[in-house]
């Protein structure tokens, strides 16, 4: 997708997106923070809550209280490091989201080179709010990371049970709505808004940046001006909801809008307007598409027509598959695949390095993944799966799948031996197989007990699954 130079114009921002391989600024900082707390995940970071001072710990950034900074701010320190200054007599959640918003602020390339901070009433100029909106963006993926809210259904998008959770989960309404759109198999739309607050538009509200769900068919909105007569102004006040059916764009027609008012840019008298745009009932019905198939079957006798890629984890110690679980049935059932992998293992320097992945082709339309993504074997006191390896493998078996036309089947990945949770390899699966619309059947044996969600306080802490 094109950079909209008319919309996006702050000069942080556009550098961002000339070292990325995301042209949309939102899409950019989405994935730069993704692969950060994958790393950090790999380094022992946990939630919820997720907390971003032990992230800046393991980021080997700098923190440190300062009374007198109104809220926080990120300050060059030397040419190549950045600290952290906040302020510490702050409400804990206000403390919380300021963090990480600077977090947010350092995966900016030019991060070191002036200092930034939430601006004062009446400071920000120009296009600063830009910068202000991706990092928040940013703050809500580390406050809410991928896997940390398994099981949303369609009607966990209304706005109130939407809010129950923000409670629940003790993120900013942001961070929530974020994650909410990413999970739904329905289309959705979630976008932020704020009141023109001079010129000619002086009163109307702007849509700043939105975010889809997989399943939206729609075009993403971008910087437009909402109707005058929009639910979304009666959201005057910091917690003030509004419901109605408007319709902001002819290409998208009537939607259903759901609105809650939230804290307002910094410098900015009115709040900000997050919310959910939805289709109409028979719109969405009809639109409804599940990425992720759960079945009671065998992965070794995947179903469907076409060509079908079997996936399974390895690690990166041996090239002998495992001698238990899903590995060894596989080597049972496709001695040519083990032996397949062995070659390459010993014709290959760095074949088993972790992200590394080998195809082999069973039949004419069978074929087999193998993914080094866990790291050694045996007993251990830590998990053994590296996530960003996981999502390095995924990415590469997503190119090759569409380039064949093929389905993905697999049993729950990388939650046997390796030691990881399936609600944070599912949302693994979303960010890379889901994205690309390529669908994926996960098969539990007939009997057996599917993992259980994480309970509060242990993502990503691990429990032994199937797979």
């Amino acid at each position: 997708m094109p950079v909209d130079n008319k919309r996006w114009t702050n000069a942080s921002v556009l550098l961002l997106v000339s070292e990325s391989t995301n042209a949309d600024p939102v899409e950019a900082i989405i994935r730069r923070v993704r692969d950060t707390v994958l790393r950090a995940f790999d380094a022992g970071w946990t939630g919820p809550p997720f907390d971003p001072l032990k992230l800046a710990d393991l980021l080997k950034i700098e923190v440190v209280p300062r009374a007198d900074v109104p809220d926080a701010q990120t300050v060059p320190v030397g040419a190549e490091r950045a600290r952290i200054e906040f302020n510490p007599n702050r409400p804990r959640g206000r403390v919380r989201y300021s963090i990480a918003h600077e977090l947010a602020h350092t995966l900016f390339p030019d991060c070191t080179e002036q200092l930034r901070r939430r601006a004062r009433h009446g400071e920000m100029e120009g296009d600063d709010w830009q910068l202000e909106a991706l990092c928040n963006i940013g703050a809500a993926e580390i406050l809410m990371p991928f896997g940390s809210l398994p099981g949303l259904s369609a009607s966990d998008l209304e706005m109130e049970k939407l809010l129950e959770l923000r409670r629940k989960f003790d993120v900013s309404t942001e961070a929530l709505f974020l994650r909410a759109v990413q999970l739904a198999d329905v289309p959705c739309l979630m976008f932020c808004a704020s009141r023109v607050e001079s010129g000619s538009h002086m009163g109307r509200y702007r849509v700043d940046y939105t975010i889809n769900s997989r399943a939206w068919r729609g075009p993403r909105l971008g910087a437009i001006m909402l109707p005058s007569t929009t639910s979304v102004s009666e959201c005057t006040a910091i917690g003030f909801t509004a419901s109605s059916t408007e319709e902001w764009d002819s290409r998208i027609g009537r939607q259903r809008v759901q609105a809650v008012g939230v804290a307002p840019y910094p410098g900015r008298y009115f709040p900000r307007v997050l919310g959910m745009l939805r289709p109409l009932e028979n719109a969405r019905a009809a639109s409804s598409i599940p990425c992720i198939a759960y079945v009671r079957g065998d992965a070794l006798q995947p179903r469907g027509q076409g060509h079908r890629m079997i996936v399974h984890v390895v690690n990166d110690k041996t090239p002998n598959w495992g001698g238990s679980g899903f590995a060894q049935s596989l080597r049972r059932e496709w001695p040519e695949a083990q032996g397949d992998f062995r070659t390459w293992v010993a014709s290959q320097r760095g074949a088993l390095s972790l992200g590394r992945v080998r195809v082999f082709d069973a039949t004419d339309n069978l074929s087999i993944a193998s993914l080094v993504a866990q790291k050694g074997y045996g007993p251990s006191a830590s998990p053994r799966i590296r996530y960003a390896a996981l999502k390095q493998g995924l990415d590469a078996i997503t190119t090759e799948a569409a380039s064949r036309g093929a389905t993905l089947h697999m049993p729950r990945i990388a939650t046997g031996q390796a030691g990881g949770i399936w609600p944070m390899v599912e949302d693994i699966l979303r960010m890379t197989v889901c994205s690309a619309d390529l669908l994926v059947t996960v098969y539990d044996l007939p009997g057996a007990v599917a993992p259980l969600p994480p309970k509060q306080g242990t993502l990503p802490l691990f429990r032994p699954g199937p797979g």
